[in-house]
């Protein structure tokens, strides 16, 4: 049997894991924690040799031996994915295997890298047991150095350790050899939602050790049942044990010492109580200084430090407790990755990571669906992150088979399975920031699930356990569900369910699938976590987009997916789900969770007065490290502002304040007032500088005054041709098509103004949360084939006015239902045109979709006119279902900021609850729209069309003008790409609607978009 396929053989020749840690010979060396000062040390990344052969049969003969010729093997960075080098073929499936399903055998074409390189040891080493630790190969590898077969190893995402002592050479190059095999019969314990990339893609490093040194300890850092005294627990294991001495220094985190104790190496543990210590929580991430000191007689062997934090875990009913609070985990989903380098994570990154959610409201992590790099752990402790570490194991190709326990329910494979969580466990368990440890994702359950959990209970009893795949809840401590709906006719569970039914704490450990445009719906999650204990929370899916860094031959940059490299089968662009995209720039949707995650929930009781409720969503931490920067505008023009620190507000306590302001002013008539309220560090913190803002809060005061009324006037001239209607007025022209029943231009001042005017549409281009529904879209109501037939087109003059009436049929190709709509403009003499539209559903009703895209009207504007400027929702898109961040006031923008930039070009940038927009370019000329009863607006050089049909940003060619959408309605984003449908009452649907908007020409050197706002027209609506 091939090594590679033998599942009853999980390593050969690697050492017992053990907790990552460094070896330092003083106590200085130790504080600083840098790999440079330890014993001795070697980091072996850089540049390797390598070839990639169709087999491992294919290898060349003697290739592992010291003078193997190298000269026709190739160059590659380690660590580093063999695929995004140029080896191999990329491939991307959240499911399915590559090959047929017949565990544990593996195709006989099985792509295989050898790597090689040379490393010489200096002084440092000599006299040390030097150990070769694997941070991450995938899949599976054998090592060599010079010529010896040193042992072989599998589980991807776990380390592995070899003691090579006996075969490394001093004072001469030493030849270290690695094969690497891309598929083995761990592979079917490793079908992850992500790149199928190999090879070596985490550190390789090269440590001497003392041989009287520890090989191994547990720290236990736990609280007493008040929660006042920390229980500090040690245990080792050394290489070898000959009456060593051990000396623990304990540091609090202002590095005043608590504790120095010794024991003796047989003794091998150590039980310690702290009095008033300072507790460990995501939100007060206070660590305490470990020094474990190694004495051989008086001789300092060595010094290994270790960060410790004190927290209490446990289960009380139908809640999980740190440190006795249930508290609510205000997650995301993470995984290793990096656009360039794929798998490849540097410590830089991660921790660029940390602090992105934490300035975001985030508090905790789960590292699906395997052990991440070592750093993040370190990081999770420092910044303060609760992380749920998942085993790297997940079967999920099984699940289509029909015998989806496969092998997790065949106890032949207990080995693989237990060994994973075990090596997780072991490289791991002494990082305060790890929660519960995860026995992996999305393979079905079985008896290995639950030996699994017995050996992770003895190992570590501290932690809850698990697991989602666990769905009677038999094993695993908490109840955990993914993607469960809020509502739906027919599915369960639903969230209601949960509430009624469960008798254990529960988390969604992924839900609002953030894929493209969206998710929705997150506020609606984060009210029933705040409502019910038992909720605590969840993993939204997930945090990065994993798109493929690539660029066009003019060098124009994009990032390709699953499907752009042939690869088949492949769930394409199912890999762009994240609240990053690939370069790192938050999406919208991260705005929106920070905003519905935030720690100072803000409700007015007077703004009159000024009085507002904080309610702290803090678990632990006091409200007083914020002040509170208030500032009052008129419409766009700051008229107050002030700071004022918080007091006390102890975390989950609601506390009223009253703002000193002053609204004795005289509104001005027509405008509009916003109070905007942001909560903001006092002082700088690891994670974000002083003045940082963590929540807000955003009202309109009760300050408006009426508009001035103004009544339109001025002569019209109207001149009707065969298929035309010219109206001229005082510098300007609006000119139609009679036949077509449209505005063809609006002329201002010379200068087009409208290029093609409002026509009424139900498409946006499909959003990546649309996925499920396309083909019903698309195949069966043709809703991106729409029709209008014009009844009638009729004209009148009025004494101030011409009134256009135009009697429309609208709808898509094979439809019987449609709509009976009727367009109104009426053209005053001062260029300001009234434009109603109205819609009634008809013909067929009942053959109709239950859920429109949109309802309203998109036209052409000059392309020009490319500055905006808005009086609604901003600065950022906003729909329905994903509105809390968008705030009420006046911003400016750019045709080009209004559009966000998605990976897989869709529908985006709408503005929700509009009053007015107006579109200028460089000289101040444009278009002014605003609406009474407010609207939806979207702006951007592409039709919907241009977004439906590209598949990459680099597919989009801007038109040669600017495309406005003004609509009645805007459809919910939902989750459906994986998860809750748009919620019934945010859905657009076949629905009698009236859209009223006044359109005008104007030059902001005669009057401002904002004072143009102000104006109350006798005429209008």
């Amino acid at each position: 049997m091939k090594i590679w396929e033998n599942y009853q053989v999980d390593q050969i020749n690697r050492l017992e894991g053990r907790a990552h840690f460094l070896s330092f010979p003083t106590k200085e060396q130790a504080l600083l924690n840098e790999n440079k000062y330890t014993h001795a040390f070697k980091n072996l990344n850089g540049i390797w040799k390598f070839m990639l052969v169709d087999a491992p049969e294919y290898s060349p003969s003697k290739f592992y031996e010291a003078d193997f010729d190298t000269a026709e093997m190739a160059d590659i960075k380690v660590p580093g994915n063999w695929q995004v080098q140029g080896y191999g073929k990329m491939h991307y499936s959240d499911l399915w295997y590559n090959f047929p399903i017949n565990p544990p055998y593996v195709p006989t074409e099985n792509p295989t890298g050898i790597y090689k390189r040379q490393f010489t040891i200096d002084e440092s080493f000599k006299g040390k047991k030097m150990i070769l630790r694997f941070c991450g190969v995938d899949s599976a590898f054998h090592v060599w150095v010079n010529g010896h077969e040193v042992g072989y190893s599998k589980g991807a995402r776990n380390e592995a350790e070899f003691d090579i002592t006996e075969f490394v050479q001093e004072d001469v190059a030493n030849d270290l050899t690695v094969r690497v095999y891309q598929w083995s019969d761990g592979t079917y314990l490793e079908d992850q939602d992500m790149w199928w990339l190999s090879g070596i893609f985490r550190d390789v490093e090269l440590l001497g050790v003392p041989y009287a040194g520890i090989n191994d300890f547990k720290v236990v850092a736990d609280l007493d049942n008040d929660y006042k005294n920390g229980l500090l627990d040690l245990s080792f294991k050394f290489r070898e044990v000959k009456g060593q001495q051990i000396e623990v220094n304990l540091l609090d985190p202002s590095g005043k010492q608590v504790l120095s104790q010794k024991i003796t190496s047989e003794q091998e543990s150590l039980h310690a109580e702290i009095p008033d210590v300072r507790h460990w929580t995501a939100e007060t991430p206070e660590l305490y200084q470990l020094l474990i000191s190694v004495y051989d007689g008086e001789h300092l062997v060595e010094v290994i430090p270790q960060k410790v934090g004190f927290r209490n875990i446990r289960l009380a009913g139908e809640v999980f407790l740190v440190n006795g609070v249930a508290i609510k985990f205000k997650g995301v989903n993470r995984h290793d990755y990096n656009p360039r380098n794929g798998r490849v994570v540097s410590k830089e990154e991660i921790e660029k990571d940390i602090l992105l959610m934490k300035q975001f409201n985030i508090n905790a992590i789960r590292t699906s669906h395997y052990p991440a790099s070592y750093y993040l752990y370190d990081l999770c402790d420092e910044y303060g992150m609760y992380v749920i570490d998942e085993t790297d194991l997940e079967c999920h190709g099984f699940e289509l088979t029909g015998k989806y326990d496969w092998i997790s329910n065949d106890p032949e494979w207990e080995t693989a399975y237990v060994s994973r969580m075990v090596r997780m466990i072991q490289r791991d368990k002494n990082h305060p920031s790890i929660i519960m440890w995860s026995l992996g994702n999305e393979s079905a359950f079985g008896t290995n699930f639950v030996k699994m959990t017995e050996v992770a209970k003895e190992m570590d009893p501290t932690r809850l356990v698990h697991y989602e795949g666990d769905f009677e809840v038999e094993a695993a401590d908490i109840y955990s569900t993914m993607y469960t709906w809020l509502e739906h006719p027919s599915k369960k569970p639903l969230m209601e369910t949960i509430i009624q039914e469960s008798k254990k704490p529960h988390i969604l450990c992924e839900y609002c699938h953030a894929m493209g445009n969206g998710p929705g719906n997150l506020k609606e999650y984060q009210d029933l976590f705040y409502a019910h204990d038992k909720l605590q929370g969840g993993f939204i899916w997930e945090w990065f987009d994993h798109g493929i860094e690539s660029y066009t031959e003019d060098g124009e940059k994009y990032y390709r997916y699953g499907g752009d490299f042939g690869d088949d089968p492949s769930n394409k662009d199912f890999c762009i789900d994240g609240m990053l995209m690939p370069d790192r720039t938050p999406s919208p949707s991260l705005y929106e969770y920070k905003k519905v995650i935030e720690p100072i929930q803000t409700t007015a009781i007077d703004l009159k007065t000024g009085e507002i409720e904080l309610l702290s969503r803090f678990d632990f931490q006091n409200l007083q490290i914020f002040d509170l920067y208030y500032s009052i505008f008129e419409d766009e023009t700051l008229i107050e502002d002030g700071t004022i620190s918080l007091p006390s507000i102890p975390a989950r306590e609601k506390a009223t304040l009253t703002l000193p302001y002053n609204l004795d002013f005289v509104s001005k008539p027509g405008a509009s007032y916003f109070l905007n309220i942001s909560y903001q560090l006092k002082a700088t913190t690891a994670y974000a500088p002083r003045g940082f803002e963590l929540a807000s809060a955003n009202f309109e005061l009760p300050t408006k005054a009426a508009g001035v009324e103004i009544t339109p006037s001025g002569r019209l001239q109207v001149e009707e041709a065969d298929t035309t209607l010219s109206i001229t007025g005082t510098n300007f022209l609006a000119t139609f098509d009679t036949v077509r029943g449209t505005l063809q231009k609006l002329i201002k001042d010379g200068q087009t103004i409208i290029e093609r005017g409002p026509k009424f549409t139900m498409w946006r281009a499909p959003i990546s949360n649309d996925m499920e529904i396309i083909d019903e879209m698309k195949k069966q109501y043709f809703l991106h084939l729409e029709h209008e037939i014009v009844n009638s087109f009729d004209w009148k003059e009025t004494d101030q006015a011409v009134q256009i009436t135009v009697k429309t049929i609208n709808s898509t190709t094979n439809s019987a239902w449609h709509y009976k709509c009727t367009y109104t403009y009426t053209i005053c003499g001062s260029g300001d045109i009234l434009f109603n539209l109205a819609g009634v559903p008809s013909g067929k009703i009942d053959t109709a979709p239950n859920m429109l895209p949109r309802l309203g009207v998109t036209m052409h504007v000059n392309k020009d006119m490319n500055q905006v400027k808005y009086l609604g929702r901003g600065p950022r898109e906003n729909y329905v279902d994903s509105k809390e961040a968008g705030y009420l006031g006046v911003y400016r923008s750019t045709v080009a900021e209004m559009f966000t930039n998605y990976v897989v070009p869709q529908a985006n940038g709408n503005r929700m609850d509009t009053r007015w927009a107006a579109w200028t370019d460089d000289r101040g000329q444009g278009l002014f729209a605003e609406a009474a009863k407010g609207f939806n607006f979207s702006t951007s050089y592409y039709e919907e069309s241009d977004l439906d049909n590209a598949k990459h940003t680099c597919d989009l060619a801007e038109r040669d003008y600017v495309v406005v959408n003004l609509d009645y309605k805007q459809n919910a984003l939902g989750s459906y790409s994986c998860g809750q449908w748009q919620l019934e009452k945010y859905r657009t649907t076949f629905e009698e609607f009236e859209l009223s908007l006044r359109l005008t020409g104007f030059n902001a050197k005669e009057v401002d978009a904002v004072a143009l706002s102000h104006e109350d027209l006798t005429l209008l609506f």
